[in-house]
């Protein structure tokens, strides 16, 4: 049978690898943070990492493959490796790898994405393929885990072209619809090992500078006219949902299970998270989702009180991969958990 103390657990120093590796030492496990020079504090100040290995830049991961394989490293993933290393690359990787990477490829393309959450019966906002056709306010958004940044609002074509000349080295955008209403991002857990989906909790982003403008009098924005609305991600704010929403909540994440199910082999599973917009009048928009562990989760490093329902103990996301292992092991599934 597998041993526990085989197993080392290693991630990127970056998004939510505090997380991801206390996690990995409060299950029993070994943890490795792979840093960028230079960016190694964190994560000796906080003693989350039992090993520390330096790179120059993110590329260097693939050079370091066999050292992880020799060490019995499985490789947790988030939104640095996928922005930094690309699915195409994270394909082809040796290294044991928690999760599905054959779903990381309809993460990473938002025609993909949509195609597979209109499937599985979510409500969607609108797509504009052309900009001729833009009759309403929309966000912009670029292909990839960018967290936010270069995104922007248009109310027309003209409003579109003025201001895509500033993103020209973009190549992939997607047009969609600006719905007003309340962001929600729902943080769920699927486990194949017990065929069960979890809520682990959920966030609104902070965002730089649309949350401070928005704290400004429409008086005094007219005076910061020349100032460009920027949604770069600096922050994650815990919520906790109205509690009618969750039998709603629950099934479509369950939609989402299943529907993975049909596009790739295996599905999705472990973390990941539908980012949703909660309107005035009660309905529910997904514009998109992350198939891993996102930041957001990051407030709940002590649980959220969605976890402490069902755990009776610290359970951040984190932690739920590192027991989702640890179970694995112990039950001689590890094929199950790893992709």
């Amino acid at each position: 049978m597998a041993r526990l103390k085989n197993y080392k657990i290693a991630t990127i120093g970056s998004h939510s690898a505090l997380q991801i590796l206390k996690g990995a030492q409060q299950e029993g496990f070994k943890s490795i943070a792979i840093c960028i020079k230079g960016r190694e504090k964190p994560y000796k100040l906080f003693n989350v990492a039992d090993e520390i290995i330096v790179i120059e830049k993110y590329p260097d991961l693939i050079n370091l493959q066999d050292t992880l394989i020799k060490k019995n490293a499985i490789l947790v993933p988030h939104a640095s490796l996928m922005e930094y290393i690309g699915f195409e690359n994270i394909e082809k990787f040796k290294v044991p790898y928690y999760g599905n990477k054959k779903i990381l490829r309809f993460e990473s393309d938002r025609n993909i994405e949509r195609e597979w959450l209109k499937a599985a019966g979510l409500k969607l906002p609108k797509i504009f393929k052309n900009p001729k056709d833009i009759d309403r306010s929309v966000i912009v958004k670029f292909h990839g885990a960018k967290g936010g940044k270069g995104y922007f609002l248009a109310k027309n074509e003209k409003d579109f072209k003025q201001k895509i000349k500033a993103h020209k080295e973009e190549e992939k955008y997607v047009i969609q619809e600006y719905i007003v209403g309340v962001p929600m991002f729902i943080h769920y857990f699927y486990s194949p090992l017990t065929d069960e989906l979890e809520i682990m909790g959920f966030d609104k982003r902070y965002e730089s500078n649309v949350d401070s403008l928005g704290r400004i009098s429409a008086r005094d924005q007219m005076a910061l006219a020349k100032v460009e609305p920027s949604y770069v991600i600096v922050g994650n704010i815990p919520v906790v949902v109205r509690e009618s929403f969750l039998p709603r909540i629950i099934d479509m994440g369950e939609k989402v299970i299943k529907q993975s199910r049909k596009i790739t082999p295996g599905g999705l599973w472990g973390p990941f998270c539908l980012e949703t917009i909660m309107t005035p009048d009660e309905e529910i928009f997904t514009f998109e989702i992350s198939a891993r562990i996102v930041a957001g989760t990051n407030p709940y490093i002590e649980g959220s009180p969605y976890t402490w329902l069902k755990y009776n103990e610290p359970m951040s996301t984190g932690r739920r991969i590192a027991r989702e292992i640890k179970m694995a092991i112990k039950q001689n599934k590890l094929n199950k958990v790893l992709g």
